[in-house]
This record gives structure tokens, sequence and C-alpha cells, in this order.
């Protein structure tokens, strides 16, 4: 196992009671002058909003509203000419992964003078990590991407077809998790949510450390988990149950605690961030699609047998003595998991009927991902576009 260090600074409030009794006083600490963050239309529908607007009623709050999936650098844009006018304390993020990665590079952006664009790449000399922060506060209200308890943000640039991942210095300062608030997802979010968890926790199990069985561990019982409680929680929505086991499994999933002294990188998710630039695509479900293709690619290196027949006997509860047998089951089992939460599996589910992007987006996904060099297997463009065509049509095996 190799050396590693950890920290995670982030404050969770997990459970039902801690919001109307903590925010106010959650927020307040860091000044009188709020951003508040949030999505679309679901947390005024629900209530949430007026909550929320009463418990800071006594403060200075200015709003971003309309921040959508896959986030645009629009709306970071829109947030840090907010947090710039209005000399922002802190900022309150409502809503789920994707208003919460525009709140954290929107903190940083507040003391950027230049395009925010350049926090996303560090063009122009842009380095977040040399700037000072506003403090973070969110309200989860979906389980998926973790980005409440880590320094991660995903952030679009339709204009260049560019969906760029980023590091931010600080995780957020307080996150309150409410598994009630996620009873109301839609099943098709919930699934794709779902699907997101199980994927961060897939790319970080198939590492090339073979000794580090403490963190394959705890990512084969968070796997488990949401395999267990995914599907109630799309057939009964109010279960709480559910909603919570699948709340904490997303934040331990991409906290950093089962990714200690991992050595090498993501691969999945550099691809399906490529399909999202130019097709705008549900994230998890574009996860949910490529990862059974991207697992046939690699099964056929015979040092990936062995892990791949571990993930088979321990996570899905397979048996035989024949690991290449046991991986190709394990990875149908992955796929027929993700298409009973009422999840896409093609390709052309999601609007991609054709080729024609397939060169430059393999090209890209690589290159973002450092893929020939950096990945659990190498993968050339070619091996790329292989997975996308793969992706296609729905046959497995």
């Amino acid at each position: 196992m190799r050396d590693f260090s950890f920290k995670n600074a982030t404050d969770i409030r997990f459970g039902k009671d801690h919001i109307d009794a903590e925010l106010h006083d959650a927020v307040a600490q860091f000044g009188n002058n709020v951003l508040f963050i949030y999505g679309g239309h679901s947390i005024q529908k629900s209530g949430l909003y007026d909550r929320v607007k009463g418990l800071l009623n006594d403060l200075n709050v200015v709003e971003l509203g309309g921040v959508e999936p896959n986030p645009k650098i629009s709306s970071v844009r829109d947030g840090q000419k907010l947090a710039q006018d209005n000399n922002v304390d802190v900022i309150l993020a409502v809503g789920g992964g994707s208003v919460i990665d525009a709140a954290k590079v929107i903190s940083s952006a507040k003391f950027y003078n230049g395009d925010a664009w350049d926090l996303v790449v560090n063009a122009n000399g842009a380095d977040s990590y040399k700037l000072d922060e506003v403090p973070i506060v969110d309200i989860l209200t979906l389980s998926a991407t973790g980005t409440e308890m880590n320094h991660n943000a995903v952030i679009s640039n339709p204009e260049i077809n560019e969906k760029i991942g980023t590091r931010v210095p600080e995780t957020p300062a307080i996150s309150f998790l409410d598994p009630e608030l996620t009873e109301t997802v839609p099943a098709r979010q919930t699934a794709a949510g779902s699907i997101d968890i199980m994927s961060h926790l897939t790319e970080q199990y198939f590492d090339r450390d073979d000794a580090n069985d403490v963190s394959k561990g705890m990512i084969e019982g968070l796997m488990r988990t949401v395999i267990k409680w995914a599907p109630v929680a799309i057939k009964n929505p109010s279960n709480y149950d559910a909603r919570a086991n699948l709340m904490w499994s997303s934040t331990m999933a991409l906290n950093g605690i089962v990714s200690v002294a991992n050595v090498t990188g993501w691969t999945v998710h550099p691809l399906e961030h490529e399909l999202s630039a130019y097709y705008d695509i549900t994230h998890g479900i574009g996860l949910g699609i490529l990862t059974p293709r991207w697992m046939k690619q690699v099964i056929e290196d015979e040092t990936t047998l062995p892990l791949f027949a571990r993930l088979a006997r321990i996570v899905w509860h397979l048996t035989g003595d024949d690991d290449l047998t046991l991986a190709k089951q394990a990875i149908q089992k992955t796929y027929e998991w993700n298409a009973s939460l009422g999840a896409e599996m093609t390709l052309p589910e999601v609007g991609i009927s054709d080729d024609s992007k397939f060169d430059v987006m393999a090209k890209a996904g690589v290159e973002e991902g450092q893929l020939e060099t950096a990945g659990y297997i190498k993968l050339t463009p070619a091996d790329v576009v292989a997975i996308y065509q793969d992706s296609m049509t729905p046959e497995m095996f």
C-alpha cells in the first residue's frame, strides 16, 4: 500500500432535524451577505425555497436560480458578477451536484477579475489555489455526485463543446444532508444518481494497487448498499431508509476516503464528459451506458481478471472457478442492474444516433483523462471509438 495524506474538513449535518434548527447560524457565522444558488423550479414546488428564505429573512440574500444539469459556465459567470457586486460573504447552494459544482467555482471567481472559465481550465495564469474563497454551505437534494464533501467541480462550456473537471482548494464548509428532501426526486433522476454513485465506486475499485484491501473492502460494501437500496427508492420513493442509504453512500463514494493510496486514474468519466459536452445528456445515464462497455473492453487483459472475479464473487454473489466466465457475468449483472432501474442503455436511446463525432470525442476524452498513460488499462482513441460503437446496440456478449 502506498503512502497517503487525507483530510476532509466538511461539517456534515445528516438527517431530518438539522435544517430548521441550524441553517441560519450555519450561514450567518460567515457574514450577512448571502448568495443563494439553486436550480430549477423543484425547490419551489417542494416548499424548500420558501423554507430557506424564511430561515434567512434577516440576512441580505441575492439569488442565482436556474443552474442547469451539466452546469454551464454562463451560470458561473452570472454568479461571479453577483458575488462581486454584492460583496458576498457566503454562498448557500441548494440542489444537487450541478448547483454545488457551480457554487464551488463561483466561490473563487469572486476574487478573480478575468473570465471564470479560466479557473476551470487553469488558463491565463488563473489558479483558484492562489485566490481567496467564499465559504459554501449547501443543502443537498439529490444523491449522486458526492460534491457535498469533496474538492471536485465539473463545468460545461457549450460554446466550445467542452465539459471539464476541476478542483477547488476547500470542500464545502457545511453540508446539510436530509434524505427526506430526495423523496420527491423522479424515478429517472434517482436511477441516474444511483448509477453515478456506482460509477464513482467502480472507477476507484479498478486500481493497480492490488494490496489496498481496506479501500476495496469499503467500496464493495458501498456497492452492495447501492445495489440493494436503489430499486427500493425507485419503487417506494418515500422509503426513508432507502433514501438515507443512497445519500450517505453518495457522499462516502467520493469524499476521498475510499481512494487513498490508489494508483491509477479514472477512465469512464472522461469518456462520458465528451458525450455530455456534445449532446448534453444526463451524466449518470451516460455513465451507465459506457461502464459495461468499458468493462467488456478491458477484461481480455489477463491482469484484470482476478479483480473482476473478486467483484463478481463479493459484490454480485456469483460463484464459479473460471475467472473469465465470472468477469463476463459480473459485467452482464452490471448492465442488467442499470437497466432494471429504468435507465436507457444505448446511445440511440439518448438521442445519439450516428457516429459522426466519435473520433473527435475519443481524442478529447483520451487527452482529458490521460488514458494512454494513467488509466487502469491504457486506451487509445481507437479503443474509445470502439467503446462508443459498442454502446450503439444493446448486445453485450
